[in-house]
């Protein structure tokens, strides 16, 4: 979908569509940390929703 929304944009404005395409795998690197630390917070939420329900399985 997102290659023929650029080939449709390639088609209309070539010089947006070769600048997004030169600058996604920029924006890609700058984004990434704050993917990863989007995994980490989400671990550590499981981590303690895992610790509070556990009473409640011990129980059931």
């Amino acid at each position: 979908m997102k290659l023929l929304l650029w080939f449709i944009l390639l088609v209309i404005c070539w010089p947006l569509a070769l600048a997004i395409l030169f600058f996604y795998p920029v924006i890609w690197l700058i984004l990434l940390p704050f993917r990863l630390l989007g995994f980490a917070v989400e671990g550590v939420f499981a981590f303690i929703r895992a610790l509070f329900m556990l009473p409640a399985r011990i129980l059931s």
